[in-house]
C-alpha cells in the first residue's frame, strides 16, 4: 500500500519519463517529420500533468500532503503549486519553438523530449526532502538545460552559451555537493526534517560552512549576485525559445529548490541563512537594473532583468515566514507571465528573411509598424516595472508586505527605492517604440501561437490579473503553510 501511494504521487514524474522515452525512440526513427508529432505530444502529455498537480494540490484527502519512498519525496501544496508553474511555463516555450527553427530547417523531435527531461528534474528539486532526491534533480534538469542551451549547432553563439553553462554549471553542482556533505557530515543524516531536527537551535561552524556552500550552488542556479555571472551570456547566445525557457520554469524550480531548502532543514535557524539572502537579494537588485541600463540587446536586457526580479523574489524568503513563502509563489506566478510574454514578443520581431531583430534600433518606431506588438510590449515592460494598475506591481506589493510584516522595513525601504533604477531601462522600451523615428527594418507576420501565447500573457498582467489575486492568494498561502507544517 505504501508502495502504491509513492508511485500515485510521484505518477506525473513517471509519466513524463515513459512518454520522453517513447519519444526519444519516435524521434530516432522519424526523424525530423515527426518533430511536430512529438512536440504536440510533449504538450499534451505537460497538460496532463498540470491536471493530475492540481487535483492533488485541490483534493482535500491530500491536504496534509504525503511522504514518498522512504521520505525522499514529499508530495505537498508547496511543491505542486511550483509544479503546475513549470508545466505551464514549458507549454508555452514549446508552443512557441518550432517557428522559430523554421528557417534553418533545424527544429527535431529531440528538443521536445529535452523539455519533458527537464521537467521531470525541476518536478524532482521542488519535492525533494533528501539531499541525494535534490541532488539527482538538479543533474537532470541541468544536463537538459546543457543540451537545449547549444541546440542549434550552426550556430558559434549558440555553442558558446552551451560550453559556458555546462562549466559554471558544472563548477555550481561541484559547491552544492560539497556542501551537502559538510551538512550531512555533522547532521549524520540527508534528510531534510532529520536534519532539521539533528541541528535543533544550536549549529556548528563547521554546519555553518555546509549551509554556505549549498546557498553558494542554489543562488548560481536561481541567478542570484554574485553568482549571476553566466546568465547575460547563454540568454544571448542560446536560441530565444531556449532563453524564454531558461528565464522561466528552471527560474521557478531553483526558486522553489531554494525557499524550501531554506525553510525545512534549517527553519529553525533563521539567522544562519538570512544574511546571506538579505545580501543576495538587495545586490541582485542592485546590479540587474545598472547592468541593464547600457545594453543594447534586447536578449541581454532581459537577462539582467531577470537578475533584478530574482532579487525581489528573495526579499519574500529572507522574511522567513509564511507570508514571505506565499508572497514567493505569488511573485513567481506573475513573474512568469512577465518573462514569457516579453521573449515570446522577442520572438516575433523577425524581418522578412527570418532574421531576428535583437536591438533598440531594430524596435526604434515599432508602433508604426505593429502597434498591437507595440502595445503587448509595453503593458510587459510597465508590469515588470511595477507600474499599477498592471499585474507586475501586486507581485513586488506581496513581497514588500511580507518584508514589513516581519520587521524588515529597511530591507522593504532599500528595495523599493532600487526598484525605481530598473524603471528607467523598462522605460526606454517605451520611449524607443512609440516616440522614436521607425527604422528600415521590416517585420514580419507572426503566427497563431505565438498571438496566443502573447495575448494569454498580456491579458494576464494587465488589470484583468487582479480578478483572480484572491484564487492565486488562496493557492499560495496553502503553499506555503505546507513548509511550516512539521510532521
Amino acid at each position: 500500500m505504501v508502495t502504491l501511494s509513492s508511485l500515485y504521487f510521484v505518477a506525473v514524474e513517471i509519466g513524463l519519463s515513459v512518454a520522453g522515452l517513447i519519444l526519444l525512440l519516435v524521434t530516432a526513427f522519424g526523424g525530423k517529420k515527426a518533430a511536430r508529432g512529438v512536440t504536440i505530444a510533449a504538450v499534451v502529455m505537460l497538460f496532463a500533468g498540470v491536471f493530475f498537480t492540481f487535483d492533488l494540490l485541490t483534493n482535500p484527502a491530500y491536504e496534509l500532503g504525503g511522504d514518498a519512498f522512504g521520505g525522499l519525496y514529499r508530495m505537498d501544496a508547496f511543491g505542486s503549486s511550483a509544479k503546475i508553474l513549470i508545466y505551464l511555463a514549458t507549454i508555452a516555450c514549446l508552443i512557441v519553438a518550432p517557428h522559430y527553427f523554421k528557417k534553418n530547417d533545424a527544429y527535431r523531435g529531440e528538443y521536445a523530449v529535452l523539455m519533458l527531461f527537464g521537467a521531470v528534474g525541476m518536478g524532482m528539486m521542488v519535492s525533494a526532502v533528501d539531499l541525494i532526491t535534490l541532488y539527482i534533480g538538479i543533474e537532470l534538469s541541468s544536463l537538459a538545460s546543457y543540451v537545449l542551451a547549444s541546440f542549434a549547432r550552426n550556430d558559434e553563439k549558440s555553442s558558446e552559451a552551451g560550453l559556458k553553462y555546462f562549466i559554471l554549471g558544472a563548477l555550481a553542482s561541484g559547491i552544492i555537493l560539497y556542501g551537502m556533505s559538510l551538512v550531512y557530515g555533522f547532521a549524520g543524516t540527508t534528510n531534510y526534517f532529520e536534519i532539521r531536527g539533528a541541528f535543533g537551535e544550536q549549529f556548528s561552524t563547521g554546519a555553518l560552512f555546509g549551509v554556505v556552500f549549498v546557498l553558494a550552488g542554489l543562488a548560481f542556479k536561481v541567478a542570484a549576485v554574485p553568482f549571476h555571472m553566466w546568465t547575460p551570456d547563454v540568454y544571448e547566445g542560446a536560441p530565444t525559445p531556449v532563453t524564454a525557457f531558461f528565464a522561466s520554469a528552471p527560474k521557478v524550480a531553483a526558486v522553489a529548490m531554494l525557499v524550501r531548502i531554506a525553510l525545512d532543514p534549517f527553519g529553525d535557524n533563521p539567522e544562519v541563512w538570512q544574511q546571506i539572502v538579505i545580501f543576495a537579494a538587495l545586490a541582485s537588485i542592485v546590479v540587474g537594473a545598472l547592468g541593464a541600463i547600457g545594453q543594447t540587446s534586447l536578449k541581454r536586457l532581459l537577462a539582467y532583468s531577470s537578475i533584478n526580479n530574482v532579487g525581489f523574489v528573495l526579499i519574500g524568503l529572507a522574511a522567513a515566514t509564511e507570508a514571505g513563502a506565499s508572497a514567493v509563489l505569488v511573485y513567481l506566478d506573475i513573474y512568469v507571465a512577465m518573462t514569457i510574454g516579453a521573449f515570446v514578443a522577442l520572438l516575433m520581431l523577425r524581418d522578412r528573411d527570418g532574421k531576428q531583430l535583437d536591438t533598440f534600433d531594430d524596435i526604434s518606431g515599432l508602433a508604426t509598424k505593429k502597434p498591437a506588438l507595440a502595445w503587448c510590449l509595453l503593458a510587459i515592460m510597465f508590469s515588470l516595472a511595477g507600474i499599477p494598475p498592471l499585474f507586475g506591481f501586486w507581485g513586488k506589493f506581496v513581497v514588500f508586505q511580507a518584508a514589513v510584516e516581519a520587521d524588515m522595513i529597511a530591507l522593504a525601504a532599500i528595495g523599493i527605492a532600487a526598484s525605481v533604477i530598473g524603471a528607467f531601462y523598462y522605460l526606454k522600451f517605451i520611449k524607443v517604440m512609440f516616440f522614436d523615428e521607425a527604422s528600415e527594418a521590416e517585420i514580419a507576420d507572426s503566427p497563431a501561437t505565438h498571438w496566443a501565447v502573447l495575448g494569454l500573457c498580456t491579458l494576464f498582467i494587465s488589470p484583468l490579473g487582479y480578478l483572480v489575486t484572491i484564487w492565486l492568494g488562496t493557492l499560495a498561502d496553502k503553499g506555503a503553510s505546507a513548509l511550516f507544517y512539521i510532521i
